[in-house]
């Protein structure tokens, strides 16, 4: 038997009867999603000449 995290709610589960891995439910699942959505998450961002930052539209 096989204990995580569940990294939603932090509740520690059993990974081999999960269905909804790694979160322990389906309900945890859709929380995260909801943040991604959201924008509460990101993914870290290098501006490159080729794909500089964007600039907020209502400034121009």
């Amino acid at each position: 038997m096989a204990m995580l995290a569940c990294p939603t709610c932090m509740k520690k589960f059993d990974t081999t009867v999960a269905e909804a891995m790694p979160f322990c439910s389906s309900r945890c699942r859709q929380v995260d999603l909801g943040r991604w959505f959201n924008e509460e998450y990101g993914l870290p961002f290098e501006p490159t000449e080729e794909e500089p930052l964007l600039e907020d539209s209502s400034e121009l």
